[in-house]
């Protein structure tokens, strides 16, 4: 059994955290969830949240048909969040980290911009496993720019509901034997297309794209603004990379890390000044 945190960047109400939270909970996980109490999408690794007189705001909360999971929503970042997890603000530390079930897929570069990808991050930085999990859905008229890549749904209740979000939960939870033979703080960034698992045509390893599903552009400018719009991505698919596997309809995952020192690249700093030249 496994002490995992369940958290995400669409807030404590997405079906796919419960999702998430509940298919853990079943196979046997000590679950605990901490979300943020609104949308917090591209907030990347941020520590940001809400004070009052020095305070953090949180609240117990009860999901829905998992009324045996503690749940809390909070008025910070992911991040922030895996960060008061990790301090023992939710009960017991975690050992693992899954951040999802996101609305919308987050694919190739642009899991740099990730809330999904950066609570999945934080807890990277600790010793953490971590496994960031989205959902394949694209919609990008109803994106914005600060999706950080992810192509959301239109958030129509019912329509969400009718997602295959337990399609994601289910290959996450199976996810877990292998992410745990893995090196310390590694992190799986799985997508999954928005299918029944029959129709999944199964799961492969794959790198990120250069690119992203959607990409922003600038459709007005005037005095003191601009205003954005988003659109899918028009660029040719990479073989062999995530969103090229997507489209395929294979769920993929792909292990990545935390940014590192590049020891391979050579600095010559003897040819730079660093004291100011005396006056004449």
């Amino acid at each position: 059994m496994t002490r995992i945190l369940v958290t995400n960047d669409d807030g404590i109400d997405a079906p796919g955290l419960r999702w998430l939270a509940r298919t853990a909970a079943r196979e046997g996980h000590d679950v605990v969830v901490a979300a943020p109490v609104t949308e917090a999408s591209g907030s990347s690794a941020a520590m940001t949240a809400v004070e009052e007189h020095g305070k953090i705001i949180l609240h117990k909360r009860e999901l829905p048909h998992a009324k045996h999971i503690p749940a809390y929503a909070v008025a910070a970042s992911p991040a922030y969040i895996v960060l008061l997890a990790l301090r023992e603000a939710f009960g017991e530390p975690p050992e693992m980290i899954f951040s999802g079930i996101n609305r919308g897929a987050n694919a190739g570069a642009a899991v740099v911009h990730s809330g999904t990808v950066g609570a999945t991050l934080t807890g990277s930085y600790a010793g953490l496993h971590g496994l960031a999990v989205s959902l394949d859905v694209l919609s990008p008229r109803s994106s914005t720019a600060r999706s950080g890549g992810a192509a959301l749904a239109a958030l129509d209740h019912e329509e969400d509901e009718k997602r295959h979000w337990g399609s994601a939960a289910e290959l996450a939870v199976r996810l877990v034997p292998t992410l745990l033979h893995t090196p310390t703080g590694t992190i799986f960034n799985l997508n999954v297309p928005d299918l029944h698992l029959d129709g999944i045509r199964g799961l492969r390893r794959a790198a990120l794209a250069q690119f992203g599903q959607v990409q922003v552009s600038i459709v007005e400018e005037g005095e003191g603004f601009v205003r954005t719009a988003v659109q899918e991505a028009d660029d040719t698919l990479q073989p062999n990379t995530d969103l090229a596997a997507l489209a395929e309809h294979f769920a993929v995952v792909t292990p990545i890390r935390p940014p590192h020192e590049m020891t391979e690249v050579k600095i010559n700093l003897e040819a730079i000044q660093v004291h100011a030249p005396a006056l004449q």
